[in-house]
């Protein structure tokens, strides 16, 4: 193989890894600002209805795990996108 092939598959890979790298960046946003929108509306609430911040809780809770599976399941398709 020439040099010129061995760098241009060089700089193809390290642009993908940036790539991929910006894209994963770009999608952990989403469950960033879902999470805050969600725990924001549950003080919100607890602070309204305090007799019902158990079950607020509880919910909240659940949407965070929701949510964060959201941003899992982005850092496992970035890993897959190396490969």
């Amino acid at each position: 193989m020439s040099t010129l092939v061995l760098a241009q598959q060089a700089a193809e890979g390290i642009t993908n890894t940036g790539l991929a790298a910006l894209t994963y960046g770009l999608g952990a946003i989403g469950p960033g600002i879902g999470i805050g929108y969600l725990v924001g509306q549950s003080v919100q609430a607890m602070a309204r209805q305090p007799e019902a911040a158990g079950m607020v809780r509880t919910t909240m809770f659940l949407g965070i795990a929701f949510v964060e599976a959201l941003a899992l399941i982005g850092f496992v398709v970035f890993f897959l996108g190396q490969g």
